[in-house]
């Protein structure tokens, strides 16, 4: 047994030697990925009250475009087209209150872009929760190996939504007004941009709309109709259509039967249709020109979470 010896008095202590960093803790066992084989892998996607409406790939896309600032550039890095990786921007600004990427359309050759304050914001949100998802997958992993869960596994498989509609809005419903049959809904779009939807009386209870719950309104490309604004000088235009918005051409593809409309309304959202090749000459649509885009209430589909 070593003595240690006494300090004589007034004598100050040695300083302590500096400790550094201290080191997280390691990862409990039974949150480790299993050995012998590929860890069990999990794709995170944002959406509300549970419904998939950005998957992981468009996240992806999103913290390219602000790494690289450009469309262009990011497209390539994920190994998707150039109008792929456009689509996608107008599905993500479409699909949030306020626009996620900022950035002007170059054709070919792509064009510059920049992520918002928003669009920063929803990388650091996915970050954090992409974080604590690994955590808790092997939790997970280690149940499913186990048979201690109580639920199915391969009811995982149903848990996404997809939809064949070529135009999905967010928005927030204002009203709905019922009718002996029908339901009219009223969504803010944002910008003072509203879209009215009809929907059976049924189906308006069966989803629990009202007034303040958010909701997303699907079109299909080919139920919009395009107008010309009115010259100066002649009457407005009427129409029985019950949504009429205003916008400007941002994106024309052409075919050789149908072309493809792109319309900034604003706000950051962009409506699709599909003309005819001849109506769109007859139309004189281009990149900047005025148009009015006509859809009837019972062309716009709703759903809610």
């Amino acid at each position: 047994m070593n003595a240690r010896t006494p300090r004589p008095p007034g004598t100050p202590r040695p300083p302590r030697t500096p400790r550094g960093p201290r080191k997280p803790p390691p990862m409990p066992p039974e949150f480790q990925p299993r050995q012998g084989g590929p860890p069990l892998e999990a794709s995170l996607t944002l959406g509300r009250r549970g419904k998939a409406i950005v998957p992981a790939a468009r996240i992806a896309l999103l913290a390219d475009i602000g790494r690289q600032g450009s469309i262009s550039a990011a497209a390539n890095r994920q190994g998707i087209s150039y109008r792929t990786a456009w689509d996608a921007v107008q599905a993500l600004n479409n699909l949030f209150p306020r626009p996620l990427v900022e950035g002007q359309p170059g054709g070919a050759r792509g064009g510059t872009a920049s992520l918002t304050a928003d669009g920063w914001a929803v990388l650091r949100a996915y970050e954090g929760l992409n974080t604590e998802m690994k955590w808790v997958l092997g939790a997970l992993e280690l149940r499913l190996r186990s048979g201690k869960t109580d639920f199915d596994p391969t009811f995982l498989w149903s848990l996404t939504m997809k939809t064949s509609a070529r135009n999905m809005l967010r928005g927030e419903i204002v009203s709905v007004r019922e009718g002996a049959v029908n339901a009219e809904v009223i969504l803010d779009l944002g910008d003072g941009r509203s879209l009215v939807a009809g929907v059976t009386l049924e189906a308006a209870r069966e989803l629990g709309l009202a007034p303040g719950e958010p909701a997303l309104a699907l079109i299909n490309a080919g139920d919009i109709l395009l107008a010309a604004p009115p010259a100066p000088g002649e009457p407005p235009l009427r129409t029985s259509a019950r949504n009429d918005l205003e916008g400007v051409v941002s994106r024309l593809e052409t075919g050789a039967v149908n072309d493809e409309v792109h319309v900034d309304i604003g706000a950051g959202k962009t409506l699709v249709a599909m003309v005819t090749h001849t109506s769109a000459e007859a139309l004189g649509l281009a990149p900047g020109t005025p148009v009015r885009t006509l859809i009837k209430a019972g062309h716009v589909l709703l759903a809610v979470g």
